[in-house]
């Protein structure tokens, strides 16, 4: 028996466990905690819905472990109860005051609600707010309101609650003493959730805010909230590109309703509007202790989490500051046990490890002073050799830079190549856009990240380029840096790369295959991301492509940690659309946001391997 069935079967056990454990839990909560529901005054009036479960077995004092969300803190009702506390249910059986509060404007808070809510730095006034007052003021009316607490409060949360775990770090109360942001939302222009690099992501930003944006006139129970929009074509492909642009898709389902999606047209490019909503700036003075935690295959926020832990780094060289990274989704290390993702196993739970290794010893050290907590600076899970690693830095000092030059005839080599005049040439069409995945999809699906890119490489307006078999392992670590030297016909153009591993012909299929993978020659997408070409040199102010003139893209991809073992093949794939994933551009130079479906035109593209003009990908090739 293999070990893809092996794991096959262990999932298995794992979902039924999971469904046994749901009950259980469900019970446990009941009998083991009292809950309690409280408007939690905020220094400006406004009041915070919290809901608190506390132990019930009052022998000893607890710590809070707070979730501040805008995803409703459901149930509601002192008599209703979560089916379980905490990431996963160890959190909840060793023992915390567990806290949900809405966010300020959300659910059955009141005030107004402000996404990635400017940080407000030099307060003038006592009653100025933002989240970190919000959640500096929630802490102080817990530690003196609440009894039975011994005096310390974490915060912990995935996502968007993962950015207000961020935001609880600047002037953070004196009680906050660990703090864990997991794939926080960090830069919704330059990589998480909205935008890569100034291109929109379509089909997050519609179907995220087409529910999630619809305002909310006074407070509200989810049974009475916004309903998300009903795609009329469950062809996702299909409904984006029947729509013509972006404008289109504004005018005939939002028009103004959606005041976030007004807010994109407004800001195409990298102004006050974005800057402000950063929060990385105001990492600074960090006292709690940090572990930032996300995963690889993260399709919303792999930015946000490096993002994040190399500001606090930066900014705060004697923090205390920690890195987890597994090969996990969007919350895959407790949404999962982290076998396997897509059709790619891994070898061990990571999930499970990570929950019994990290994020519960974390918690437990700094707010019970309970237990050792030796984990390294960075705990990195390397996919490919599938195993745990522990670094003193991230990057890892130990790794060397090194570039990938792009070849004639779709050759792709460390050493640099030494012909004159050397091009690939090909017809990109916006109104035939490159596919983000095979197949038909109703939803933009998590396993993109990590799925087989063969379909791609069908296609004449996508350029391959790959190493012969590797005689040898070879493992990058940290970030992948794209140095194109390109040419187009247009005057704007995206530029996506995508880093990919490719498995021997011999390669083993799964057993038991229900899906009938064939795995000889299969093409793991390791890392891929989108820039638009208009800014290659400055998000702040566009420039136009000159037809013709050879152009230099530079731009980083979202850091890996990946083995290309002995046998396989690094490929690199280069194309101009990745659609529904990333709105199309028209290829000319405007506005998008303004673009008609008159304005998307074919342009011929030119990408240059030659001695003076060497397109490369730089990777740090771990010693």
């Amino acid at each position: 028996m293999n070990l893809t069935r092996i794991f096959s079967l262990l999932f298995c056990l794992f979902i039924s466990n999971e469904l046994m454990a749901q009950k259980t839990d469900s019970a446990y909560v009941r009998e083991n905690y009292t809950k309690i529901e409280r408007q939690i005054l905020m220094r400006d009036g406004v009041k915070l819905f919290t809901s608190i479960y506390i132990p019930k077995n009052q022998s000893k004092k607890y710590p809070f472990l707070i979730n501040r969300t805008p995803y409703t803190v459901a149930p509601y009702g002192e008599d209703k109860y979560k089916l379980s506390l905490g990431n996963f249910p160890a959190m909840m059986r060793e023992g915390f005051i567990f806290v949900y509060q809405d966010v300020r404007g959300r659910w059955m808070s009141e005030g107004t609600f402000a996404d990635i809510r400017p940080q407000l730095a030099g307060k003038k006034s006592k009653t100025a707010i933002d989240e970190s007052t919000d959640t500096y003021d929630t802490i102080d009316w817990l530690i003196k309101n609440v009894k039975g607490n011994n005096g310390n409060a974490g915060i912990y949360g995935i996502s968007y609650p993962g950015f207000y775990s961020t935001t609880s770090l600047p002037n953070a109360h004196p009680a906050l003493k660990a703090v864990s942001p997991q794939a926080p939302v960090t830069d919704w222009y330059l990589g998480d959730d909205f935008h890569h690099r100034g291109t929109l992501f379509l089909m997050d930003a519609f179907s995220f805010m087409g529910s999630f944006g619809v305002p909310r006139p006074k407070p509200i129970t989810p049974d009475q909230g916004p309903k998300g929009f009903q795609f009329p074509i469950q062809d996702n492909y299909r409904f984006y590109l029947e729509a013509g642009s972006v404008k289109n898709l504004k005018d005939r389902y939002f028009a103004d309703s959606i005041k976030f999606w007004n807010d994109l047209f407004k800001h195409p490019n990298l102004d006050t509007f974005w800057k402000a909503r950063l929060i990385t700036p105001h990492l600074t003075n960090v006292k709690p202790a940090v572990m930032v935690v996300g995963g690889f295959f993260d399709a919303e926020d792999a930015y946000g989490t490096f993002a994040t832990y190399k500001a606090i780094e930066k900014q705060n060289p004697g923090a205390n500051n920690i890195l987890v990274a597994g090969p996990w989704f969007h919350g895959g290390w407790v949404r999962s046990d982290g076998s396997y993702f897509g059709d790619i196993p891994f070898g061990k739970t990571t999930s499970i490890d990570y929950q019994q290794q990290y994020e519960l010893p974390f918690f437990k050290h700094y707010l019970k002073n309970e237990g050792d907590f030796n984990a390294a600076e960075a705990n990195i899970f390397v996919t490919g050799s599938n195993e745990w690693k522990k670094f003193n830095t991230w990057p890892p000092q130990e790794a060397e830079s090194k570039n990938l030059y792009l070849q004639p005839n779709g050759k792709l080599s460390f050493e640099k190549v030494g012909r004159t005049d050397s091009w690939d040439e090909y017809v990109s069409d916006p109104n035939n856009p490159v596919p983000y995945q095979d197949g038909i999809q109703a939803k933009r699906t998590r396993e993109y990240m990590i799925d087989d890119q063969r379909f791609a490489a069908r296609r004449p307006d996508v350029k391959t380029y790959q190493t012969d078999a590797l005689t040898e392992d070879i493992t990058l670590t940290g970030p992948v840096l794209a140095n194109l030297v390109v040419s187009t016909t247009g005057t704007d153009a995206d530029y996506v790369v995508k880093l990919i591993d490719v498995y021997p012909e011999d390669a083993p299929n799964p057993e038991p295959n229900p899906k009938n993978l064939i795995m000889g020659g299969y093409e793991m997408l390791v890392r891929g991301e989108i820039m638009r070409g208009k800014y290659r040199n400055s998000f702040e102010k566009p420039e136009a492509f000159v037809p013709g003139a050879i152009t230099k893209v530079n731009y980083p991809l979202p850091d890996i940690a990946h083995t290309f073992k002995k046998g396989h093949k690094i490929m690199i794939q280069i194309q101009n659309s990745w659609f529904p994933l990333a709105d199309r551009n028209p290829q000319k130079f405007m506005d998008i946001y303004q673009a008609e479906p008159q304005d998307f035109q074919k342009a011929t593209h030119k990408i240059y391997h030659d001695v003076h003009n060497s397109s490369f990908i730089t990777v740090s090739v771990l010693k």
